[in-house]
């Protein structure tokens, strides 16, 4: 009997570990949904700017001029990199919620053999 609710505790603890990894990973998707709503924005004030209007990039304390092609292609490199993080998170979470269904049934497992096993011992106790 002390080896099931040993058992129970190390399941409970491995959820619990597993539902952390989760959460950090729903966090950094949402950082990434942001970055990405972002990077978009950027790419749609592109688009609105009309010839010869300047591009400035703030590096540090200082804004530089910066080329529109060059802009553009580091702004279409970020999207690009972001949509691969964001459907790398996706596939680490669906991944982190299998765990957890799983490791949710051996739970429920030995919680049953738990009580199989004590229910026994009551009824020979009360005899």
């Amino acid at each position: 009997m002390a080896e099931v609710q040993a058992r129970l505790q190390s399941l409970s603890e491995e959820y619990t570990k597993l539902q952390q990894e989760l959460q950090a990973a729903v966090q950094s998707q949402q950082k990434l949904e942001a970055q990405g709503q972002e990077n978009t924005n950027v790419q749609k004030e592109f688009e609105r700017l009309k010839d010869g209007e300047n591009i400035y990039k703030l590096v540090g304390p200082v804004l530089l001029k910066q080329d529109k092609v060059e802009a553009e292609s580091t702004v279409n490199g970020r999207l690009e990199f972001i949509s691969k993080e964001m459907e790398r998170t996706e596939d680490q979470i669906k991944g982190i919620q299998d765990k957890l269904e799983k490791k949710k049934g051996e739970i429920i497992q030995a919680q049953a053999g738990l009580q199989a096993g004590g229910a026994p011992g009551k009824i020979a106790a009360k005899g």
